[in-house]
């Protein structure tokens, strides 16, 4: 079943119920996919998170699929930013590991900001 990771501005708008967002993740969800995100989706989500809604922000990201950083999804991450960088295009370090695991573990990022993942062989879906 092809799973698909989220970006972290996809899972801000779910969080903050922007009406594109729950109906695209419905729309996957009813199609058999699954949604997942990874270790930088937590720290990014929970950096802006106020105490009353970390409960429910959990209870959310809790029902994602988990996709752990690998060292080689952490190599490849340092790869992508030094390749990119070779080419004029500064990644964030943020953004090179989102595009890794989506890499590593063959997934779909889901986001807002096509611009930030320039490489072709990443699989997109844009929210838009």
């Amino acid at each position: 079943m092809p799973s698909y990771l989220l970006d972290t501005d996809v899972i801000i708008d779910a969080l903050s119920g922007t009406r594109g967002a729950a109906d695209l993740f419905r729309r996957l969800l009813l199609e058999g996919h699954s949604l997942a995100c990874c270790a930088v989706n937590l720290a990014e989500v929970f950096a802006g998170v106020r105490p009353a809604e970390e409960r429910r922000v959990s209870r959310f990201l809790s029902s994602l699929e988990y996709y752990p950083i690998t060292r080689a999804a952490a190599c490849r991450a340092g790869l992508l930013k030094r390749d990119w960088a070779g080419k004029g295009v500064a990644l964030s370090t943020t953004d090179a590991m989102i595009a890794a695991v989506t890499l590593e573990h063959n997934l779909t990022l889901v986001t807002r900001n096509v611009r930030n993942y320039p490489m072709p062989e990443l699989r997109l879906q844009p929210m838009t």
